[in-house]
């Protein structure tokens, strides 16, 4: 079969444009309506795609008057969504950092029955400010600290989610044998961090495991991703980094012995689409319109640890000395890495730079028509920048309506897309392995 590219959807907020939740055309029900995230999975479903993803922030981000950034939280949406879609793959955000490990397992574990195989959990390490306040922390968790944990907390949820074998469960009416005890195993973990002795208290899942997904582009997080990721959903603003990610995760991967085909790499594509280059363009132009530059200049500041960027003018070209050393920076690095390559390769000003953040916080924008949106799907697919894309639609539900009904079917008439689900689990759909126990 020709290789062909997945496509997740990333629901965020009412579209992942900042000032999306005031353009007419986004979704007027309440982000706390289930109704919302149900409709927008069912679409994605109808349209054969792979996954949608739910994010998770630990605070109450940026500024409550003018940023609708909270919604429900994933865990408990997914199981909700679950009921009322049949194949499409559910991915929720779960912090290593504020979450105990033998509560995750017991949760993804329980999603994935509920879906019948279904279910991916996103790998974060959370670092903001809010989130360290609201857990009880006394400060942010440093970067290096926050892998460290991340390391043995994975040692814990597999073992964990491995507990019990496949077979275990016999639920023989006749002879009274519910589970064999001889498949289900204590995992006796005794770590620096975590002291768990399980086994887990639910059976192994239809997956074995949730599918894991992964999204940090920094040393430690890409040397994380080529030990655990089977999906990642990389930020890039320029082909080029793209491709040089791909090379690098694909050869990490191989070097410790996993098949580089078991992990699909993502980038996030946030496309605005029109009939014409300006149809696309007036739609682009009237939602940085909205755009307020006050929560723009919030956002940027808490990519770079909360560093002060008011006193910078907005209309002279940025420079790599108006901002901190990524280095010393303790939030999402590679993100930071990004926002800087832009700086140094295009030098725009400030008001640019936040136009363009505003549309995907750093990742790729897109503003044209459904062919050329296709044209440049295909191009980063079949020259190494991707194996699929995790769609970010700048307004919801309209601008993902728009997608699935003018740019899935060119990919799928260009034998890019599939036109059917082959398979019933998010396993199935990524075409990676289901772990042995």
């Amino acid at each position: 079969m020709t290789r062909q590219m997945h496509i997740n959807v990333f629901i965020n907020s009412r579209g992942h444009h900042e000032a999306s939740w005031r353009h007419p055309n986004s979704s007027k029900l309440p982000l706390t309506d289930i109704e919302y995230t149900v409709d927008i999975a069912q679409k994605a479903e109808a349209a054969k795609l792979d996954s949608i993803f739910l994010a998770d922030v630990l605070g109450l981000w940026n500024d409550v008057r003018a940023t609708p950034f909270n919604w429900l939280e994933p865990v408990t949406t997914l199981a909700a969504t679950a009921m009322k879609t049949e194949r499409i793959g559910l991915i929720g955000t779960v912090s290593t950092t504020y979450t105990e490990p033998y509560n995750l397992a017991r949760q993804f574990a329980s999603l994935d029955h509920i879906s019948r195989g279904r279910v991916g959990w996103n790998i974060v390490t959370s670092w903001s400010h809010q989130a360290a306040a609201n857990f009880g922390s006394s400060g942010q968790v440093s970067h290096a600290d926050r892998y460290v944990r991340a390391e043995e907390y994975m040692q814990v949820v597999n073992a964990l989610w491995d507990s019990w074998g496949d077979d275990a469960v016999k639920d023989d009416h006749d002879g009274g044998l519910y589970a064999d005890p001889a498949r289900v195993k204590k995992i006796n973990h005794n770590g620096e961090l975590y002291q768990v002795e399980g086994p887990l208290n639910i059976p192994r899942s239809p997956q074995g495991r949730p599918v894991y997904v992964q999204a940090g582009s920094s040393e430690a997080g890409r040397a994380f991703a080529a030990r655990y990721a089977e999906a990642v959903f990389t930020a890039h603003m320029e082909k080029a980094t793209a491709v040089d990610f791909y090379k690098d995760l694909k050869r990490r991967m191989a070097e410790l012995g996993r098949r580089p085909q078991d992990v699909a790499i993502l980038p996030g594509f946030s496309p605005i689409l029109g009939s014409t280059e300006k149809e696309a363009q007036s739609y682009a132009d009237e939602l940085n319109g909205l755009a307020d530059i006050q929560i723009g200049l919030a956002r940027l500041s808490s990519r770079f640890g909360d560093y002060d960027f008011s006193h910078l003018p907005l209309d002279t070209p940025l420079s790599p000395d108006d901002f901190p050393d990524p280095s010393t920076v303790q939030s999402a690095r590679s993100r930071t890495e990004i926002i800087l390559g832009v700086v140094r390769n295009e030098r725009p000003t400030l008001r640019q730079l936040l136009a363009k953040l505003a549309g995907a916080r750093g990742h790729f924008t897109f503003t044209g028509t459904p062919e050329a949106c296709a044209d440049l799907l295909q191009d980063w697919f079949e020259t190494g920048a991707s194996d699929g894309f995790n769609i970010m639609p700048p307004v919801l539900p309209h601008l993902l309506e728009v997608f699935v009904a003018e740019v899935v079917p060119l990919l799928r008439k260009r034998g890019l897309f599939r036109a059917e689900y082959t398979g019933t689990t998010l396993r199935d759909h990524l075409g990676i392995s289901r772990p042995a126990v």
